[in-house]
Formats: C-alpha cells, structure tokens, sequence
C-alpha cells in the first residue's frame, strides 16, 4: 500500500535487534493491575503509535519504559542493555527523553531555564548549544517567547516547550504522551508536522494518542491496548483499513 503524501512509508521490516523492548511486563498501582503482561518493540528508525481508550494503560506504559515506574514481573531491554530497574533520571543519560502527558512544564521557570533542565545532565556544550538550535529551528515561537515564564504561555506552546525540553535530553527515543490533548485543530497540524520532523532528524518516537486519525498518519506501525494489554499490532495503514479499529477509533 502507497503511503499518503507527508506520510512516511510502513517500515520495510525490523532488521537486528529492536532499540526498545517491553517482555510480559506486569505493572501496578497499588492492587491495581494496570499492565497486564505487555509485549512491545519499537525498532531504530521508526515512529510507533500506542492506541487505547482512556484507562487502557497508555501512559502506564510509557511510564514503566520511561522508569517513573518498575514493573513488578517481566523485562525492558533500551539499546541492548535491560532497563527494567533503572531509576528515570539515569534512563534520561542513555538516551530515554519523555514528553509527559500534562506537559508538566516548570511554570514558574522562564521557557529557556524550562530548555536548560532538559538539558541538566549533559555536559557536551558544542552539541548542547546545536540542540537548543534545532528545538528553535522546530518552535520558532518557543525562540519568541524565550524569556517568559513558562506558566504564561498557551496550552500549545507548553506542549511545544514540553516536547522541547525532552528533545534537550538528545533522546535516542522519544516518548510522546497525548501531544495533542487540548489542542486546537490547527496547531494538533503543527505538533503533528514537528514529530515527522523530529524522526526525519533521526529521532525514533514512541507516541500515545487520543487523535488515532492523526497518529496513524504518521505512524508506520501500532499497538492497540484494551484494559493493560495489546489486542492488536499492524503497519499503520493496515490498521487505518481495519473495520474494528475504524469503529472504535477513527469514527468509521
């Protein structure tokens, strides 16, 4: 199937090992079973869309993988090493950046000191200052509004600051959650346009999504989760064409 103009082909098929893999992962709150044996993989290169409805276990996942969160049994391998109990600020060092749902930004921070705690634990100054150029180059309004505190913005440039701050970390995975959410249907466009961006600079993106149209627009392979775990995995466009996916999240 030809991929729609602006929209990157599915994936020619994983080659080697995945950058990031999830292994019957079992995750709680409390008594709650939130992830309920999740299995996973997002290769080099590509950008994966996680689908579900609202408790489905979403940001749990990305959570887990991001390690605000442990899952109590099964594996988490990043780059060929396991991940699976390593804290958050650590997976951040090698090369986990996470955009959180709520954009959790640093209100009263002016948006360049929000930048700069993305960017805390580096200390390579020549691609430092490049990394803040490119997140400039991709928000030009972020450059603008680049002495204002971040708590006076508008929700979509706090979602680009969010995204923004994350891209500081230099991320070899990106893990998006809800970069929509709130969202006018013009700027969910240029959120949208910016993540095809961020992988054509060579970004892989793992990214959760309430807009399933948008997601799998841009996506070249899916995951549907039901109740913590995964009914569903495709290509992209085969999901866009699947009748139950079209019923329960593209309207059809």
């Amino acid at each position: 199937m030809t991929a729609a103009a602006g929209v990157p082909a599915p994936a020619a098929g994983p080659r080697g090992e995945p950058l990031l893999r999830a292994h019957e992962v079992h995750s709680y709150y409390g008594n709650i079973h939130a992830l309920q044996g999740i299995n996973l993989e997002v290769f080099e290169g590509e950008i994966v869309t996680l689908l579900g409805a609202n408790g489905a276990g979403k940001t749990t996942t990305l959570r887990t993988i991001s390690g605000l969160m442990h899952p109590r049994s099964g594996t988490i391998t990043f780059d060929g090493g396991d991940i699976t109990s390593v804290p958050a600020h650590r997976l951040v060092r090698r090369g986990v950046g996470h955009a959180p749902e709520g954009r959790r930004i640093f209100s009263r921070m002016t948006v360049l000191e929000n930048l700069q705690m993305g960017a805390y634990s580096r200390n390579d100054k020549a691609e430092l200052q490049a990394d803040f150029e490119r997140v400039f180059a991709l928000f030009p309004r972020l450059r603008e509004r680049s002495g204002q505190a971040g708590g006076t913005l508008s929700g979509g440039e706090q979602q680009m600051l969010a995204i923004g701050r994350a891209l500081m970390t230099h991320p070899k995975l990106l893990l998006l959650d809800e970069p929509s959410m709130g969202l006018s249907p013009i700027l969910v466009e240029q959120i949208f346009q910016v993540i095809r961006d961020i992988h054509a600079q060579g970004t892989t993106v793992l990214v959760v999504e309430q807009n399933a149209l948008m997601a799998l627009g841009v996506a070249h392979r899916g995951y549907i989760l039901q109740t913590g775990r995964i009914v569903l995995e495709d290509t992209a466009a085969n999901l866009r064409q699947n009748p139950a996916v079209q019923k329960a999240y593209l309207g059809g």
